[in-house]
């Protein structure tokens, strides 16, 4: 299983340049707690940075810090993790836990956005497995307990 078959391809970018106040706006509007910052190359979009609503609260807000002084590229975070849609999901967990992250932007082989994981993300997949798994268990006891009753 691929970080590209399962991450979120539609990510809320800004440029580094805009306000946080409107990367604020636009978290709320699409009920997201990050957005990526990238550099437009084309048609193509290269990331930066990141910007969560926890990077707002500790930078910004317990800071007391003027909203409309500052913009995204001045409270980004810069150290941006990010992991290639080809590698696997297991590969990914490794990289948030050692990098101590909550969400990857997920680049093609030329560097370019083309999506995001999260730990929502993850926990969704592993549900869903999981889902399946128990499924698995319980036609296996329907299956057993039809033979049984057949038997006697």
């Amino acid at each position: 299983m691929s970080v590209g078959e399962f991450c979120n391809r539609e990510v809320i970018v800004v440029k580094q340049d805009e306000s946080v106040r409107e990367a604020v706006k636009l978290m709320r509007t699409h009920h997201i707690g990050d957005v990526v910052i990238v550099a437009r190359e084309g048609d193509a979009s290269r990331p930066l940075g990141i910007l969560t609503d926890r990077d707002v609260v500790l930078e910004i807000l317990a800071e007391d810090v003027d909203i409309d002084s500052v913009n995204v590229g001045d409270v980004m975070s810069y150290e941006l993790a990010t992991v290639d849609e080809s590698a696997s999901l297991m590969d990914a967990v490794k990289l948030m836990q050692s990098k101590g992250v909550r969400r990857l932007p997920v680049v093609n082989g030329q560097g370019y956005l083309v999506g995001i994981l999260t730990v929502d993300d993850l926990v969704e997949i592993v549900s869903e497995e999981l889902g399946a798994v128990a499924g698995l268990i319980s036609k296996e006891l329907r299956i057993e307990e039809k033979r049984r009753r057949a038997e006697s």
